[in-house]
């Protein structure tokens, strides 16, 4: 699966690793702030197929939150082509289109086990969950909300997940932002890329306890962290 391994892994540990995800064809919606993060993870975890989507350019903003050396060859060029470029040469199984997925994205799905949605516009994230539900799609949905209430910047990480026989329950909860907030200040901040790193490792790390890699003492469906207090609540999953 990978074109480079890690020499102090063991053949054995290569072998357990796999079959965790050996099935798995996962698609990244958004290669935003988090997005980009979840990116660099999924292709370290040996999932056979990643499908990355975002319709969007990379500028010097996007630069600051996403993993890795900037190349100034990047900058103006589609996300895509810029994401697809630095990881072609770490593993195979990876596409990476410049798309804006909606409803009528379904094609694009198809064989799709498990999905990140990693999207900062409201009405965009509510068309993305129809689709995925309608089409019976596991999938976790990351946001972020940040204020400056008490003076320096404080705010939530979210981590949703949507499973495939409890998905429209969960997405009735209203858990996740359906419409964009005019005071949201993610979009005018670009010093919080540790804060969509731990957003995609909340995800990620989810994503890993379903598969049964990690341990996970009770099944959450939502998460949540608070900057201020370093402290994490999480909704135990629907029966």
């Amino acid at each position: 699966m990978f074109k480079f391994h890690d020499t102090l892994t063991s053949r054995a540990e290569i072998t357990d690793l796999s079959a965790k995800f050996a099935n798995d064809v996962v698609a990244i919606i958004g290669l935003g702030g988090t997005g980009a993060y979840v990116l660099d993870f999924i292709v370290k975890t040996p999932v056979r197929e990643i499908r990355a989507f975002d319709l969007d350019m990379f500028y010097v903003h996007n630069a600051f939150r996403s993993p890795g050396r900037l190349d100034s060859a990047e900058l103006g060029k589609p996300k895509a082509e810029v994401y697809r470029w630095r990881y072609d040469n770490f593993r195979n199984g990876i596409s990476v289109e410049r798309k804006f997925v909606d409803s009528s994205c379904g094609d694009d799905l198809n064989g799709v086990t498990f999905a990140f949605v990693c999207v900062d516009k409201g009405p965009s994230r509510a068309g993305i969950f129809d689709l995925l539900i309608s089409k019976g799609i596991p999938f976790i949905d990351v946001g972020m909300g940040l204020n400056h209430k008490r003076g320096p910047l404080n705010g939530m990480l979210r981590a949703t997940y949507y499973s495939a026989e409890h998905g429209q329950k969960v997405r009735e909860k209203g858990l996740a932002e359906l419409a964009d907030n005019p005071d949201d200040l993610y979009r005018t901040n670009i010093q919080i890329s540790e804060l969509n790193a731990l957003n995609a490792c909340l995800a990620v790390i989810r994503f890993k306890q379903l598969r049964g890699f990690y341990f996970e003492e009770l099944p959450h469906f939502h998460l949540l962290f608070e900057i201020g207090d370093f402290k994490i609540v999480g909704d135990s999953e629907m029966q």
